[in-house]
């Protein structure tokens, strides 16, 4: 079995899902949307899709092309009802190609924040794995509505869609179950991420960020490698 893994940045991969996939017998094939010259994207011999993220907006076709092979295969996949996993912008991308809209958040969440789980995320495969109320790693601006016929499964304080399930097949979360301290400390680092923290006026504090991730970081790992191998689960049925 193997998925396709359609990554935007370099900094933004797998994370801690790239063990879950290897332990549960899966190879992954990363298709680098950000090079020069990238091809189109096709589904045929994969068994899923994954969708990572990236500081793009789903409606920047112009600046970034790939989007609108994106938006296609996207929906491709969900014809066919393939296991797919959005994260983040991925999981922007899913509900748009579900027809839901695509808006910007009442507030940008970078950092660590509260994630709390709708009373139909308990007795979800993926999500039963939760508690009630999670820490979990953010770093978005905008957020999706939840498209037609779909199950909402988390909001936070500040973003009232944090995560949807559509069918059996289809999750799209808004938060980052996947990053290692690695990852933190080098999105931390990346010139457009610090442009971005500086352009908020001091409202969020890096050091900040960096203080709080000890205390959470094994928890959401212990979080995400129950959800990730549930998801694994779901590829090759």
């Amino acid at each position: 079995m193997r998925v396709l893994v359609l990554r935007h940045v370099p900094h933004e991969h797998l994370g801690t899902l790239a063990r879950s996939l290897e332990e549960n017998n899966i190879n992954h094939q990363y298709q680098n949307l950000y090079e020069k010259g990238t091809q189109d994207i096709f589904i045929e011999g994969y068994d899923g899709l994954i969708i990572l993220g990236g500081p793009m907006n789903v409606y920047e076709v112009n600046k970034y092309p790939f989007l609108e092979k994106e938006d296609r295969v996207i929906k491709e996949a969900l014809h066919k009802e393939m296991p797919i996993l959005g994260i983040c912008l991925g999981a922007q991308l899913i509900a748009k190609a579900l027809a839901a809209k695509i808006i910007k958040n009442k507030e940008k969440e970078i950092g660590w924040y509260p994630l709390n789980i709708s009373r139909e995320a308990s007795s979800d495969k993926l999500f039963r794995h939760f508690n009630p109320e999670e820490t979990v790693f953010q770093w978005h601006g905008d957020t999706f509505e939840i498209p037609d016929g779909a199950v909402h499964l988390a909001e936070s304080p500040l973003c009232t869609n944090q995560a949807f399930k559509y069918k059996s097949n289809v999750y799209a979360l808004q938060f980052h179950l996947e990053v290692t301290p690695q990852m933190i400390s080098e999105w931390l680092e990346v010139p457009e991420n610090k442009r971005e923290i500086d352009s908020l006026e001091e409202t969020i504090d890096p050091e900040h960020i960096r203080s709080q991730t000890p205390r959470f970081i094994n928890r959401l790992n212990r979080l995400a490698e129950n959800v990730f191998n549930e998801f694994c689960g779901l590829i090759g049925k």
